[in-house]
């Protein structure tokens, strides 16, 4: 059987269209593969009260990249945040953190190099990273210093002023009129003591009595008699 010049010629036109179309998917797959500067992002956020700068890098290749970042001013490196750190990327994305007090408003250059891609990257990522308007942390100085209103409860009241009683002229007459007794004039204990021995309130008191008892009836006795004697003369 025998094939003829149209037909033949249309299975070659078939072929390569076949084969142009493979190659364009083999370039483009491979473009796909290749690591790219756009394959790489930056962003300003914070770890608590701290800043950070975070680095993604969604290469599905895994080249491994070298990733610096730079404090700009005026579009001139002003320091480096850090050390340089290396990246390995993957098709979720894979995140590297650089601590960096950042400043409102502060922009930052985030420089990538990839030697060993197919195509070798060595450029910033654009355009540079400006951080959010509002920091992490609070300034301390922009808190505003309140003063506590004074409540009667936390009013100290002022000391009392010592009084000094004026002495009325009742009590300064009294005062005036009364002689000042003097150590003198207070018997002391000895003196006491030698009055009450004078006034028979020693020990010998008892012994006193009894012998003027004794005497007075002694005295009775006689006294009675004697009238007794003078009554049977005169009869």
């Amino acid at each position: 059987m025998s094939i003829s010049r149209r037909t033949a010629a249309r299975s070659v036109r078939m072929l390569g269209v076949t084969a142009a179309s493979a190659a364009l998917a083999l370039s483009a797959s491979g473009t796909a593969l290749a690591c790219e500067i756009g394959d790489f992002s930056a962003a300003a956020g914070c770890d608590g009260t701290k800043g950070v700068i975070t680095v993604t890098d969604k290469d599905a290749t895994g080249v491994e990249a070298k990733v610096t970042v730079f404090l700009e001013n005026n579009n001139a490196d002003v320091r480096q945040v850090g050390a340089e750190q290396i990246v390995k990327g993957s098709a979720e994305g894979t995140t590297i953190t650089f601590a960096e007090d950042w400043e409102p408003g502060a922009v930052y250059r985030v420089h990538i190099e990839a030697p060993t891609a197919k195509k070798p990257v060595s450029a910033d990522i654009s355009p540079n990273l400006t951080t959010p308007s509002k920091a992490c942390k609070a300034d301390d100085t922009s808190t505003p210093t309140t003063t506590p209103s004074s409540t009667p409860s936390d009013t100290v009241p002022p000391p009392a002023e010592t009084v000094t009683a004026s002495p009325s002229p009742s009590d300064s007459a009294s005062e005036s009129s009364a002689p000042p007794v003097s150590a003198g004039n207070v018997p002391s204990a000895a003196a006491q003591e030698s009055n009450l021995a004078e006034t028979g309130a020693g020990s010998n008191t008892g012994l006193i009595v009894g012998i003027a008892a004794a005497l007075v009836a002694v005295g009775g006795g006689a006294v009675f008699f004697g009238m007794r004697r003078r009554g049977a003369s005169h009869r």
